[in-house]
């Protein structure tokens, strides 16, 4: 398959590993910050092709897994609501709220649906202009520029039965909130490259600078994280802390400067919970007030007052301290007993992106720790 098997090839792969294990003198541990890389590293079994001294943990790189139990449980309340069609991304309607999921709100005569983009969504709501679409729009900076766009359509075209109730958030902040922690283990990032592509890389020169951490921008083929892997422990060797950039073929330093704008015109930074790990400062994004007409959390403020969130975990889960690298999947005393695919205490066992699925279903294939 061109433009992918050409990043899967296994003999260059071995070689890459080998020059990695070669440039291995001392312990290191990283962190990829994106689920995609994640599930790229255990479908591959690329871990196991690295040496023992080199570790690598998973970061909180799912939108998915880090939006919060209170906020799941809001939006189960507006998919409750009879005159309200609910519109998600399909990876969210399994994720478990404090009282159920937004499955068993459509299982109980919600309308709950699932869309592929937020043009979707707008469909909908001019095909039911007498009924209320809500949107979950949740998302790193990958896809908040297509729900600014959407909100600006909305806008501009008269739609006023449309809004979202949004859970975005940013990955610096969060990788910031890592090395902060004086728990942190992380000695160097591998960048998601999809996120860069929108935002370039600009904004983890001062972070690289400023905790001394070299953090490399990688793709999501094998040979993108070997090579990323790669440049990383090549700096940490040496005792560079710089940003660099593999992802060359989607990645620019600015990014997509037309994707930041419009995302400039339609959100603002905010605080922003996230889900095991808590309120991060400047981590989120809200819609700013010239559009807060389409804000749900604004336009559905008395029935969300009314949704009797207790935004509560189940105590068994661990999620957190996997989104944060503090342990792996199967070190949770849940995974793959109490908590499966099937039944999920927490979101990295059912989203796609998840740690916790990643290793469930590939467990064969997972390095085991020494």
């Amino acid at each position: 398959m061109k433009y992918v098997d050409e990043y899967r090839d296994r003999t260059l792969a071995t070689r890459l590993a080998e020059r990695i294990t070669h440039t291995v003198h001392r312990p290191w541990t990283i962190m990829e910050v994106c689920g995609g890389q994640t599930h790229a590293i255990v479908r591959f079994g690329l871990d196991a092709l690295l040496p023992t001294s080199l570790t690598v943990v998973h970061g909180p790189g799912c939108p998915v897994c880090v939006t919060p139990v209170g906020l799941i449980d809001q939006a189960l309340q507006l998919a409750s609501l009879p005159h309200v069609i609910f519109c998600s991304f399909g990876d969210m309607l399994r994720v478990p709220g404090s009282r159920g999921d937004l499955f068993g709100v459509k299982a109980a005569g919600g309308d709950v649906r699932i869309v592929y983009s937020p043009l979707d969504a707008m469909t909908l709501a001019r095909a039911n202009p007498a009924r209320e679409v809500v949107c979950f729009a949740v998302g790193f900076e990958t896809t908040a520029p297509a729900w600014a766009m959407a909100v600006i359509q909305a806008k501009e075209s008269g739609l006023t039965n449309f809004s979202l109730l949004v859970a975005h958030v940013l990955v610096p902040p969060a990788m910031e909130a890592i090395l902060s922690s004086p728990q942190n283990r992380v000695q160097g990032f591998l960048a998601a490259g999809h996120v860069c592509t929108v935002v370039g890389y600009e904004d983890y020169e001062a972070l690289a600078a400023r905790y001394r951490v070299p953090i490399v921008v990688a793709g999501f083929e094998p040979l993108d994280i070997l090579e990323g892997i790669g440049l990383l422990v090549t700096q940490l060797e040496e005792g560079r802390a710089e940003v660099e950039n593999q992802y060359v073929r989607s990645v620019r330093r600015e990014g997509n400067r037309q994707a930041r704008a419009v995302v400039e015109e339609v959100f603002e930074p905010a605080p922003r919970t996230w889900r095991g790990i808590g309120e991060i400062a400047r981590s989120g994004l809200q819609l700013r007030p010239a559009y807060a007409a389409y804000d749900a959390a604004v336009r559905f403020r008395e029935a969300l007052s009314q949704a009797g969130s207790v935004g509560v975990e189940d105590p068994d889960c661990r999620s957190g301290l996997v989104l944060q690298g503090l342990i792996k999947p199967p070190d949770c005393p849940a995974f793959a007993t109490r908590c499966t695919p099937e039944q999920p205490l927490g979101a990295p066992m059912v989203s796609s992106e998840g740690a916790c699925a990643a290793y469930y279903r590939y467990r064969s294939h997972v390095k085991r720790e020494t």
